[in-house]
């Protein structure tokens, strides 16, 4: 007798949306880290390291 499984995996249009899903967060992330106030918060903390390291 066959034993009844429950789906163990994705079907191709789950991956389908899960990888939409993937591709808009990381273009939301991008837009992000891209812009001027990120930009300049990162520079701050780099600089500020370099300077306790030197």
């Amino acid at each position: 007798m066959r034993k009844l499984l429950g789906e163990s995996g994705m079907s191709t249009s789950e991956y389908a949306v899960g990888i939409m899903a993937a591709c808009t967060f990381a273009l939301v992330l991008l837009g992000v880290v891209r812009s001027d106030a990120v930009r300049n918060a990162l520079t701050g903390i780099v600089q500020s390291a370099l300077g306790l390291a030197g």
